[in-house]
C-alpha cells in the first residue's frame, strides 16, 4: 500500500509525467534544483559580496529557457541583463543587485511559469527560493 501511495503523490506533484507502470528514469523524470546560492534559508547574505544568484539543476538544462518569477516587486531582487547558463549546462546564472537588510522571494519556475527545462524539454519542479541579506 505505501508503494502506491508513493506513486500517486509523485504523479500528482509531477503533473501525471509518468503513466501507471511506466519505469522511472532519470531521463523521463523532470529535473529539479540541488543547489542554490545564496543558499535557501540563509538569513545572513552579504549584499555586496553577492552579485550574482545562480541555482544548479539535477540535468542538463535547454539553454534560453528559464522562468524566474516573483511573488512582488519589492520581494524580487533587481537584475541586470539576462540569465544565462554556465559550461556544466545545469547551473543558471543572473547578476543581481542585492540591498541590505531585505528578504528576497524567488520561484525557480511556478505554477504559472514553467520555462527551465532539460533539455528533453520536461520543465523544472517549482522552486521556491527564499533568503535574507545582513
Amino acid at each position: 500500500m505505501k508503494t502506491v501511495w508513493a506513486v500517486l503523490v509523485c504523479s500528482a506533484l509531477l503533473g501525471g509525467g509518468i503513466a501507471w507502470g511506466e519505469a522511472a528514469s532519470v531521463k523521463s523524470l523532470p529535473p529539479s534544483v540541488i543547489k542554490t546560492i545564496p543558499e535557501c534559508g540563509d538569513k545572513n547574505v552579504d549584499a555586496a559580496a553577492t552579485p550574482q544568484i545562480k541555482v544548479t539543476f539535477s540535468k542538463d538544462m535547454m539553454d534560453g529557457s528559464w522562468s524566474w518569477s516573483q511573488i512582488s516587486d519589492e520581494t524580487f531582487p533587481k537584475t541586470m541583463g539576462k540569465p544565462k547558463y554556465l559550461d556544466d549546462k545545469r547551473t543558471c546564472v543572473i547578476d543581481a543587485k542585492l540591498e541590505p537588510k531585505k528578504t528576497y522571494v524567488i520561484w525557480i519556475n511556478s505554477d504559472k511559469f514553467r520555462n527551465f527545462k532539460d533539455e528533453e524539454a520536461n520543465s523544472a519542479v517549482p522552486y521556491l527560493l527564499v533568503f535574507q541579506t545582513k
